[in-house]
């Protein structure tokens, strides 16, 4: 019985062997962390602007792509095959956010296209923290924040025109 129980505590240590040690481990959680922080910062944005995906569907949306790439250079996938990985997650999550995009009937326009490249571009900022392009990953974070946050109040502004100058001989 005794022996039994070893062999299923060896076992069970062996298929958590994949993080050899601490750096590896400190590496995949400050990844995935910076993935999910950044993921939930646009999240909040698109829940704040009244969106349906917000900070929970941006968060798994950019921790998912980080662990795709993650998991995949864990297994040895050297950096030419990651480029498939990474089509892999650009296209699935195109499908995912084809499913937000609404075309109504008539003079209606389309909706859901912010929210949709908001989606992809979130699953972009998870595969660069997952890749370890932590620097990249923050600076896209931001600047989303600034195409979401101030081009919104830009617009609203109303444009004053040129008037054109007054015809001196009418």
């Amino acid at each position: 019985m005794d022996s039994a129980w070893n062999q299923i505590a060896r076992t069970v240590a062996a298929e958590f062997s994949d993080l050899p040690d601490l750096s590896d481990a400190t590496r995949i959680v400050v990844r995935l962390l910076v993935a999910g922080v950044l993921g939930g910062i646009l999240g909040w944005e698109r829940e704040h602007a009244g969106k349906a995906a917000g900070v929970r569907t941006h968060m798994l949306v950019a921790m998912g792509a980080a662990l795709f790439v993650l998991a995949s250079q864990q297994v040895g996938i050297e950096a030419p095959d990651m480029s498939r990985v990474v089509q892999g997650i650009v296209a699935g999550v195109g499908f995912l956010g084809a499913g937000t995009i609404l075309k109504g009937s008539g003079e209606e326009k389309v909706h859901g296209l912010t929210t949709a490249a908001g989606i992809w571009l979130t699953a972009a900022i998870g595969t660069a923290a997952g890749l370890g392009l932590e620097a990249t990953a923050v600076l896209s974070a931001v600047l989303a924040l600034a195409v979401l946050g101030a081009l919104p109040l830009l617009q609203a502004m109303p444009m004053q025109r040129a008037e054109p100058p007054a015809d001196p001989n009418p």
